[in-house]
C-alpha cells in the first residue's frame, strides 16, 4: 500500500514539475542545462527510457510531446530563442558528453 501512495506522490510531483516548466517557457533548455545539468529534452529521454523498462515503448516524439505539452517542433518555433555564445561555451565546458 505504501508503494502505491509513494508512486501517486511521485506522479503528482512530476506533473507539478511539468506544469511549472510549462508556465516558465521563458526559461530556455540551455539555461536549465547550465544551471541544473538537465533540461526538458533530458526529461523526455528519461521518460522514454523508463517506459521501455516497463515494456511500454514510447517514441521520442511522443515523450517530448508529454514533456513539452505540444509537439517539440511547435514548441521550438514558438518559444526557443537563439542561445548566446557565452551560454553555448558554458554548456560545452560543463557538459562534454
Amino acid at each position: 500500500m505504501k508503494d502505491n501512495i509513494n508512486t501517486k506522490i511521485e506522479a503528482a510531483t512530476f506533473k507539478r514539475l511539468l506544469n511549472h516548466l510549462d508556465e516558465r517557457k521563458d526559461v530556455q533548455n540551455i539555461d536549465l542545462m547550465n544551471l541544473a545539468g538537465f533540461c526538458r529534452n533530458c526529461l523526455s529521454r528519461w521518460y522514454r527510457e523508463e517506459s521501455l523498462k516497463l515494456n511500454n515503448e514510447v517514441s521520442d516524439p511522443e515523450a517530448r510531446k508529454i514533456i513539452y505539452g505540444m509537439p517539440y517542433d511547435d514548441w521550438k518555433k514558438k518559444f526557443q530563442k537563439e542561445a548566446s555564445k557565452e551560454k553555448i561555451e558554458k554548456l560545452k565546458k560543463n557538459h562534454t558528453h
